[in-house]
């Protein structure tokens, strides 16, 4: 049963960080204006990219079954971030951040052999 619920939390979560990743270059899912904070990391030139790159990676990574140490690490960054900017700056969309960090505490649990080493 576990293992069924692994799966399809790496998936789903490997998905929801691919889509939204490649959201960030190619623009095909709708989206309201960026506020403040997001047209600034726009305007970086580079950090907008590189969350991108973050997501599509860890996506990928997730999906494909591939260093999913390395993949949770990367998605634990771009989960906390998302919730905690869905906490103090847009409200909107809280779900999708809360389901994100959920899947994402969940595949840790399912995988923390690969943890272990990080805590001692």
């Amino acid at each position: 049963m576990s293992s069924k619920i692994s799966l399809i939390s790496r998936i789903l979560l490997g998905l929801i960080l691919f889509v939204f990743g490649i959201n960030k270059f190619f623009g095909f899912i709708p989206t309201p204006p960026p506020d403040d904070f997001m047209q600034a990391l726009i305007n970086t030139g580079y950090m907008w990219e590189l969350i991108g790159f973050t997501e599509v990676s860890s996506g990928l990574l997730l999906l494909t079954n591939k260093w999913k140490g390395l993949a949770l690490i990367f998605a634990s960054i771009i989960s906390v971030n998302i919730v905690f900017y869905r906490l103090i700056l847009d409200p909107t969309a809280f779900e999708v951040a809360l389901l994100t960090a959920s899947l994402n505490v969940l595949l840790i649990y399912f995988n923390w052999s690969s943890f272990k080493t990080l805590f001692k």
